[in-house]
């Protein structure tokens, strides 16, 4: 099947709260036919905790002003799954795809994610595989990514988060997915070195583009944003 077009976003460290209004209003755009095609954005996010719709506020394991002192924030969002923590060093990419139209079961698009990172890891020698209980990647019995996903009227939005060199101290301070015990790694740990997180990025969007098949052209966010808003003002004055 040929390779279908989707605009690639690569941006700098981004805030969460900006990061959601922007998958939100691309979102809107393509289920109103705004937009035609599917969009990736790849960044890293300074640190914050996000619920999805199971809660995980209770699996908070420190008192909430302890992370006000360290300034992270604590956001509810639309997301399946539970509580999770998104840092520095950690490559998360928001996929907003129209999966009618890919054809795509959303328990097969969740194995393709975890496939890209899956191949991610193993470009840096490091043998990770998704878990049969508990979606994401793993190495042994250590989780390497997460996954959490929103679908509205067949358009998918949040992601995928690969720790590359992230602090992995802001996990002990919750149950991650809302499961005591579980250890989370980063392929830094792995390797027991830093990782040039620009490499990472080029290979998870490589790895991205095949298990989506995608033909991925890299976009200008101003651009993007500044053509979503004409759009959305002549589409108003239409109706």
């Amino acid at each position: 099947m040929k390779a279908t077009r989707c605009l690639y976003l690569d941006l700098p460290l981004t805030g969460y709260p900006e990061a959601l209004r922007l998958q939100r209003e691309i979102t809107a755009s393509r289920m109103e036919n705004r937009l035609e095609d599917d969009v990736i954005l790849c960044l890293e996010h300074p640190p914050v905790f996000t619920l999805g719709r199971n809660g995980g506020r209770e699996n908070l394991v420190v008192p909430e002003d302890f992370l006000r002192r360290m300034d992270i924030a604590v956001v509810q969002i639309e997301r399946g799954g539970n509580i999770t923590y998104h840092g520095p060093g950690q490559l998360v990419a928001y996929p907003i795809l129209d999966l009618n139209a890919s054809g795509i079961g959303i328990r097969d698009y969740v194995g393709r994610l975890e496939e890209a990172m899956v191949r991610t890891a193993a470009d840096w020698g490091v043998a990770a595989a998704g878990h049969p209980k508990n979606r994401g990647v793993w190495v042994g019995e250590r989780k390497l990514g997460s996954i959490g996903v929103s679908v509205t009227r067949g358009i998918c939005f949040h992601g995928l988060a690969l720790n590359v060199n992230t602090d992995l101290a802001p996990f002990d301070w919750i149950h991650p997915c809302g499961f005591q015990n579980i250890r989370m790694t980063s392929l830094s740990t792995e390797l027991g070195r830093e990782v040039p997180l620009d490499r990472v990025r080029r290979g998870l969007k490589r790895h991205l583009a095949a298990v989506l098949n995608k033909a991925f052209t890299d976009a200008d966010l101003p651009l993007l944003m500044t053509g979503l808003m004409k759009e959305r003002e002549a589409t108003a004055e239409r109706s």
